[in-house]
């Protein structure tokens, strides 16, 4: 298989179907951004090794089954499934694709990992392989979220989301199903509208970061704080894909003007030391960091 985008979602999906047995061609243009997801995969499979998720041998052989490419050609080329995972920009989606569609397996599945972008959209740069393009949307982090919702588009056929359900839970996943190709689909829509709010929240002054994240991890039993998620996703991720849903879904969808400021000033996240909150050098939040 290949997986096209070594960012914080591809080289998670390519992480966890090498663990699965997948040899894993994982393409970027960004040399760098190669080496960077390399690095950050082998300390995920030390840190899952140590706490006995998976075995050393296990791990080792994962590791063995990932082969870096910069070309995309290069990377999906006799591939049985391709996987995109690139930035949240149509045209970008549509151009990576079409290109593993052309050197691919005949029969490939070729799937987006796309969190709001039309499936529909996506495929209509593939003229001849509409029928095989369907959203995979896994979750961050890949290797241990449960979930990856199945997005059908417009044209996608029925083999194709059979296909894609089974190949899913040979990653040992569970699946849902997005019947109609709507912005956002089902989780995405929804988690956007409860971080929106508590960012809102946190702009108003109802409460700190920490107490609105505390406030949904042990009274409504969320894993993660939608605060913390944001940062661990990067906000100018979500970001793009606000603008997307407001221009569909409407106003609600809205960004807040705090989101805007966070992204203009660079405080991504996790990725960049500072996001919502400010991190060490480990990744490990110090404390929350004022929006004004």
């Amino acid at each position: 298989m290949a997986v096209v985008g070594a960012g914080i979602m591809g080289s998670g999906i390519a992480q966890l179907a090498a663990t699965a047995g997948y040899e894993v061609a994982m393409a970027d243009a960004d040399a760098d951004q190669l080496a960077r997801a390399r690095a950050q995969i082998d300390a995920s499979v030390e840190k899952l090794t140590a706490k006995g998720v998976i075995d050393a041998d296990a791990g080792a052989r994962a590791l063995r089954r990932l082969h870096p490419h910069t070309s995309v050609g290069d990377a999906a080329k006799d591939a049985d499934v391709v996987i995109e995972a690139v930035v949240e920009r149509l045209p970008v989606k549509q151009a990576v694709l079409a290109e593993a569609a052309s050197v691919a397996a005949p029969d490939a599945l070729l799937a987006t990992n796309t969190s709001q972008l039309s499936v529909t959209a996506i495929a209509s740069a593939l003229p001849d392989a509409v029928d095989r393009v369907v959203g995979m949307h896994f979750f961050n982090p890949a290797v241990l979220m449960r979930l990856v919702e199945i997005v059908v588009g417009l044209e996608t056929g029925a083999a194709t989301v059979a296909a894609a359900a089974a190949f899913a839970e040979s990653l040992g996943k569970e699946t849902v199903i997005c019947r109609k190709d709507s912005p956002g689909f089902l989780t995405s829509r929804i988690a956007a509208i409860v971080r929106l709010e508590c960012l809102r929240m946190l702009e108003e002054g109802v409460g700190t970061a920490e107490d609105i994240d505390r406030a949904l991890r042990l009274g409504l039993n969320f894993p993660i704080g939608p605060l913390e998620l944001g940062d661990r996703n990067g906000h100018d991720t979500f970001l793009l894909a606000v603008e997307s849903m407001a221009q569909t879904l409407g106003e609600r969808f809205r960004p807040t003007v705090g989101l805007r400021n966070l992204v203009a000033a660079g405080r991504l996240g996790r990725k960049t030391g500072r996001g919502i909150y400010r991190y060490d050098e480990d990744g490990r939040i110090i404390r929350a960091d004022p929006l004004g």
